[in-house]
């Protein structure tokens, strides 16, 4: 079987979920299928580069100044679509497209239409979802057509979480039968290599020894809730004052989170570095005590896992996909969403008592050992190509 992916991220330009889902999928789903990823190249990264078996092709992002995010998409999907003929001359014939989301999602239908080749698509967030059933805005107006006409296009809709199908079903009038729940998943390796490691020098530059560390990691944009827990700070300082709390990312909402800081007097409680790299990422799970991620808008929360690998304590907001990977009080602790009280009392129940912490911990890694597998992922993705494949097999096109 020959699949040619589509998508707008892969490393080392990754800005979210998406990049981090299609790179750990590439490696194990190459073992099953002859697999060319396509993507634009916006890191200087190599134009052609071998992972495991597959192969990445990098096209040059055109470069110019545009009126609008949504103009840049459309005019890279058309760099896309040539590049792609040119693969499709080299390399092809291909069985089978496979398109991450709506930002090549253009380029991925023109090819569907003109190769006659069957698409899939993964749906990882909508932008009606991203503002929590709304749309402000003609451009996000454009995106949700956008995302409305891949998945019309598409043979079968792949979805990470029962929420999200949930959402693409009452959105985009998609039959559920079109739809397949494939959850994501997460490479503990990086973990595992720190468990026997010294990290007490490492954790001495965020907080000294009595100091608990509360995490938060991810791009700081509304959805994800980081306003709510710098406004849960005080209530949980209150009780254990000696608490620091890490609001690691970037995004937007930076500036304001810092003034929210200085407001608040928290300067030497709550600390934002910024960016951090993976390595620091990795060790930062490792040594915390406690991992918040109180999002308003959430498909699924890598993450989650993320904390769950590296045996870390976490709280979540009861909101999208995220009950759905951490079960309150089985291996996590669930909170209501956008509430600062609830925030500040998952926290303090996580911290003050260690004993239900350990067990929700252990609990939390057998299922990412058990369930949330690259290679179980990529053998239920390579089933769902298959089962195209033959669908289209008995039909005219």
């Amino acid at each position: 079987m020959r699949v040619l992916m589509l998508s707008w991220e892969y490393p080392p330009h990754s800005v979210g979920g998406l990049g981090k889902h299609v790179a750990e999928i590439v490696p194990p789903l190459s073992d099953l299928c002859d697999l060319h990823v396509i993507t634009p190249n916006r890191r200087d990264a190599p134009t052609l580069e071998h992972v495991g078996n597959a192969i990445v092709h990098r096209i040059p992002a055109p470069v110019g100044v545009y009126s609008s995010f949504f103009k840049e998409v459309a005019h890279t999907n058309e760099t896309l679509v040539t590049a792609c003929a040119r693969v499709l001359a080299d390399e092809g014939p291909f069985d089978l497209i496979h398109n991450h989301d709506w930002l090549t999602s253009m380029a991925a239908r023109e090819l569907k239409t003109s190769c006659r080749l069957p698409l899939v698509a993964t749906i990882h967030a909508t932008e009606r979802g991203r503002g929590r059933g709304s749309l402000a805005g003609e451009e996000a107006q454009r995106v949700n057509e956008a995302e409305w006409w891949l998945t019309y296009d598409a043979w079968r809709v792949i979805c990470c979480t029962r929420f999200m199908a949930s959402e693409v079903h009452r959105y985009f009038q998609l039959p559920l039968d079109k739809v397949e729940i494939i959850p994501n998943g997460i490479d503990p390796s990086p973990f595992q290599a720190l468990a026997d490691a010294d990290l007490t020098g490492f954790r001495a530059q965020w907080a000294q020894p009595n100091e608990p560390i509360i995490l938060f990691v991810g791009r700081l944009v509304g959805e994800k809730g980081p306003d709510i827990l710098v406004a849960a700070a005080p209530k949980v300082l209150a009780e254990i004052p000696e608490a620091k709390f890490v609001i690691a990312g970037t995004g937007p909402e930076s500036d304001r989170l810092r003034a929210m800081v200085s407001s608040m007097g928290l300067e030497d409680r709550v600390r934002l570095p910024g960016f951090i790299s993976d390595d620091d990422r990795n060790k930062l799970y490792c040594v915390a005590d406690c991992a918040v991620f109180p999002s308003l808008y959430e498909p699924f929360g890598i993450v989650a896992l993320e904390a769950m690998a590296a045996r870390t304590p976490v709280v979540v907001s009861e909101v999208g996909g995220l009950p759905e990977v951490v079960r309150h009080a089985e291996t996590g602790i669930t909170i209501f969403p956008g509430s600062i009280d609830s925030c500040a009392w998952g926290i303090l129940h996580t911290l003050q008592h260690p004993e239900w912490t350990r067990q929700r911990v252990s609990n939390a890694y057998d299922e990412v050992i058990n369930v949330y597998d690259w290679g179980e992922i990529a053998r239920h993705t390579y089933a769902v190509y298959a089962d195209v494949l033959e669908e289209r097999r008995e039909v005219a096109w």
